[in-house]
Formats: structure tokens, sequence, C-alpha cells
């Protein structure tokens, strides 16, 4: 049985770099995500830059049947997933009361419930082989006060962390860690999907991130088994200080750092 990773999100951003973090550590790629022609010149490209093995499944995640049709696909070629990275995004342009309900509920399954699933369907065999790496690709959203923008996104990151603590409790004897990997703004095309472009370019240049560098620092510190993986020193600098300053000075210096995010929220 050949082991696999297995990426989802991986046809852009930060998923695309995490399958060439991985791939030029010599593990072999499944990439997944919506657009099966990307895909397809995407597999081909990392097998031959790295020489390792890669495959690839077109997979809409805001579909309820996604994760199965995911883990039915690895069952029926024998591929044993021993590193499950759910990277899949999903953006809501629209103020929260102009989105309508099926949308909102496209989002949670994206980023929550189709993350869940994934895990649920793959940790059986990795407790079964006593080893497994989980990473969930989080945000610093979920260490930040609620946001006036992308109402959603924030509080399903938080509990994406819970989810990640729970799993790291209950399997860690097992074998199996999980890491949540939390970036803040990173140089993707997301924003630009999200609505929320405008606020990406107000944003001083020394906050932006490369999705190259984000994926490596998640990477290793997915393969050491860390439990919360924030990149760069000035992110693990902002985490640090949204946990300790009043708040009074934090809305002062989201108002610099990231205007528009926090606006009116004390009124």
């Amino acid at each position: 049985m050949k082991k696999f990773a297995l990426v989802t999100g991986a046809s852009s951003g930060i998923g695309l770099q995490i399958c060439h973090s991985l791939a030029k550590r010599g593990f072999n790629i499944i990439l997944t995500s919506r657009s099966e022609n990307t895909l397809k010149a995407l597999s081909k490209k990392i097998s031959y830059e790295y020489k390792v093995e890669t495959t690839y499944f077109p997979c809409d995640l805001a579909d309820k049947q996604g994760p199965h049709n995911i883990f039915n696909f690895c069952e029926s070629k024998n591929y044993q997933v021993n590193i499950l990275v759910n990277n899949a995004g999903y953006a809501l342009p629209n103020s929260f009361e102009e989105n309508s309900v099926e949308d909102e509920e496209k989002c949670i399954r994206v980023l929550a419930t189709s993350v869940i699933s994934l895990t649920k369907l793959f940790v059986r065999n990795m407790i079964k082989n006593n080893n497994g790496k989980i990473m969930i690709v989080s945000s610093v959203a979920a260490f930040a006060p609620p946001a006036k923008i992308q109402v959603m996104y924030g509080p399903i990151k938080t509990f994406m962390n819970r989810f990640n603590d729970a799993l790291n409790i209950n399997y860690n004897s097992k074998g199996i860690t999980s890491t949540a990997l939390c970036p803040g703004y990173t140089v993707t095309n997301f924003h630009t999907a999200s609505g929320v472009q405008d606020e990406m370019d107000s944003v001083p240049k020394f906050l932006k991130k490369s999705a190259s560098r984000i994926a490596e620092e998640g990477v290793i510190g997915m393969l050491k088994g860390k439990k919360i993986v924030v990149p760069t020193k000035s992110w693990q600098i902002i985490v640090f200080l949204i946990k300790v300053v009043p708040q009074f000075i934090f809305d002062f210096l989201s108002g610099i750092l990231a205007p528009g995010r926090y606006e009116d929220l004390k009124n």
C-alpha cells in the first residue's frame, strides 16, 4: 500500500505551496480541488520536478458527498493517506445580511464540516497504523475579536482551532498529531475572491507574507508534531498582543494595521 499526503484546495495559494513543500521532502501527493484541468497540469509538474508519485481527484467540498468521494477514491486505489492537509477555502464577498442561507451553509461545509468529515474518514486508518499527521489551515482570525467583514470566517476558524485541540487530546496517544496552521495576511488570490482586496492593499507590506513561506513553516511544524503554528515572528508577536493587550489598544492598532476590519465594533 503506497503512502500519500492528501491536500485539499491544492490548485493555488497555500495549498499548492504545501504540495511543493511536501513533495520536495519525498512525499507522494494527492491533490484535490474543483478544477480538474488545473489539477492535472499541477500533478504532472510536481511529479516531474520532485520525482515523486502524484495523482489528483477533482472535488467540490461544498458538496455534502465530497469528503466521501475523496475517501472512496483513495480506498479504490489502495492509497494510504498518512498525512491529511485540510486547506480548502471558501469566499463570500457580500455582507452577512446579503448572503443566502444556502451560501452560508456552503461556507460552513467547506471550512468546517468537510474538515471534520475528512478527518473522521481518514483517522481510522491512521489509528490502525499508529501513525498520522493532520494539518488544519486556520488563521490568526481565530485569535482575534469578531470582525466587521467576513462575519463567519473568524468564528469558524476559532472552532477549527478547538477541533484541532480535541484531536490532539484524543489521538496523540495513538501516534497521531494535528497542527493548526494560523497565518496572517498571505499573498494569494483569496482576498480578491472574498471581496476584501481593498483591505489587503491597505495592509503594511511587512505584514504580508508569501504563500510559500507560510506553507514551509506549516509543513515543518506539522512534521515536528506542533499543535499550533503561527508563521513568521511578526505575526507571532501580533497574536501574543491580541491575547494580552486591553481592547482599546487593540482597536487603535487594528485601525492602523487592518483598516476597515474592526471599525465601529466599539459602538
